[in-house]
């Protein structure tokens, strides 16, 4: 059996929509035959039998939505002779097929294309075990890769077989399971009824088995009721913040369980392992490599942010009542940082071997911490983007980091980075370059101090800023001009509209 599997879709297209199949289960097909018709928000798609046979499966249906990877369906090689055959015969045939048929061919479950450059992944918590029913799209593991969780869907309604345990290494295409469609679309509808007297009485809904598996953790680990968590994802599913919030919604109810045991170890191992994640050993990996490979430097100043302040407050409302999204203080920094990429185009460059690859693009990479760990999503051509257009991708980004829903395009090709570690309330930090980049700024947290202004003291909002640097690349000289133009195009906003 050949899996019909969706391709690449091209750069920052992440998905796509079923326009149409050419051909029906049952009908025979040739290799290479255009069998259906993807569209995404740019183009229009084919896709190809991979081999000579029978149409054995179709997985989604016209109008469904799929990513690089889904299978489509399944194609039976060597099968064609009997698909072929007459109609008449095939239907007096029919009573005596109908138990062959209902236990028909199984379906593979493969691992999805996870990613320019990513080889390979692991296999998290599967959510069903083998011999469990499942339904078609209900989501059945999570596979980590280096940069991303990718979700693994049923592709089709059957009986779980699983071929991959948790915590194995596998590769895109690899077959980790299967589904035999035997009584598949019977058995779950009689079961129902006799799932649902549970529902009124647990937390533990039958709901929750069609949330992803970071959502799952969530409802599990704090005991909610799926039923009456709100959803906001943009397909009316509950993501991971809708969980998170409910973990809140009943915070006040905590102060009757806080009467906990006096001894905080009684109940607790003095010790515990736990493997790290594949997303873990990534950062700290690149995080080590980076301190190996560059020449890192840091400098530091500090920005009176009274200016910039006075205008978000005056504006913010008005703003968010035009643009639909609020007016932050990082569309400012993203602006600042752009002009003053442009000036010393040293810091927006860099090093490949014995080459200095110079950007004439600006791709800013906006650090977001998650409960995995800390990524690095992409605003792509910030260059060329309003404060509205700016403060729209960061809060898509952020949403997307938060929500595990971040594709590998988004994480790949930024020039430069921002850190915002004032939002935990750091003073003050030195940034780890984001190799193969030459240049991150770090944000900090904005403290009321006393400063002297024209022979007074007076209390400004004060931030520290610091500019980590390749000195293989950028001089001194260049990065203390680079930091001192951004405090200058934030302290006088008007700059940098006025291009001064």
């Amino acid at each position: 059996m050949a899996d019909i599997l969706t391709p690449a879709l091209g750069e920052s297209v992440a998905e796509a929509s079923i326009a149409k199949w050419t051909k029906k289960v049952g009908d025979a097909v040739k290799k290479d035959e255009v069998l259906v018709e993807l569209e995404t928000d740019k183009v229009s798609l084919e896709v190809v039998a991979p081999a000579d046979g029978v149409l054995s499966a179709i997985n989604a249906d016209e109008g469904d939505t799929v990513v690089p990877g889904t299978v489509l369906g399944a194609v039976t090689e060597g099968g064609a002779a009997a698909a072929s055959a007459p109609a008449p015969a095939a239907a007096a045939a029919a009573p005596a097929a109908a138990p062959a048929a209902s236990g028909g061919a199984a379906v593979d479950i493969a691992v999805p294309t996870m990613g320019e450059s990513v080889a390979e992944g692991s296999i998290g918590t599967w959510l069903k075990k083998s011999g469990d029913k499942v339904a078609k799209d209900e989501l059945l593991v999570e596979v980590e890769t280096d940069k991303v969780a990718v979700e693994v869907s049923a592709p089709a309604a059957g009986v779980l077989t699983i071929t991959a345990s948790d915590g194995a290494t596998v590769t895109p295409g690899q077959v980790i399971g299967s589904i035999a469609a035997s009584g598949a679309a019977a058995t779950p509808a009689a079961a129902a009824p006799a799932a649902a007297p549970a529902n009124t009485g647990s937390a533990q809904a039958p709901a929750s088995a069609h949330l992803s598996p970071a959502v799952q953790r969530v409802v599990s680990e704090n005991n909610l009721n799926p039923a009456s968590l709100s959803a906001s994802g943009p397909k009316g599913n509950i993501t991971k913040a809708d969980a998170i919030a409910a973990i809140g919604a009943a915070a006040p109810a905590a102060p009757k369980a806080a009467a906990a045991p006096a001894a905080p170890r009684a109940y607790q191992p003095r010790e515990e392992r736990v493997k790290m994640t594949r997303l873990r050993q990534t950062i700290a990996r690149r995080l080590k490599e980076s301190q190996n490979t560059a020449a890192q430097l840091t400098t530091f100043n500090e920005v009176d942010m009274t200016n910039v302040m006075a205008l978000r407050a005056q504006y913010k409302e008005v703003f968010e009542k035009r643009h639909g999204v609020k007016l932050g203080f990082m569309s400012f920094f993203t602006k600042a940082v752009v002009q003053a990429l442009h000036e010393i185009p040293a810091v927006n460059a860099e090093i490949d071997g014995t080459d200095i690859i110079y950007k004439n693009h600006y791709d800013i990479g906006i650090a977001v911490g998650t409960d995995k760990g800390l990524v690095v999503p992409v605003l792509r051509d910030a260059d060329v983007l309003s404060l509205a257009g700016i403060e729209k991708g960061i809060a898509a980004l952020g949403k997307a980091a938060r929500d595990g829903a971040l594709t590998m395009d988004q994480m790949q090709g930024g020039t430069f980075t921002i850190t915002n570690g004032g939002t935990y309330g750091s003073l003050m930090s030195t940034p780890i370059l984001n190799t193969p980049q030459s240049g991150i700024l770090g944000m900090h947290n904005i403290v009321q101090r006393p400063m002297a202004i024209n022979g007074e003291v007076k209390i400004r909002p004060m931030m520290y800023l610091a500019l980590s640097y390749d000195h293989r690349i950028v001089d001194g000289k260049e990065a203390v001009t680079f930091l001192v133009r951004i405090k200058e195009l934030l302290e006088d906003p008007a700059r940098a509209l006025l291009d001064l």
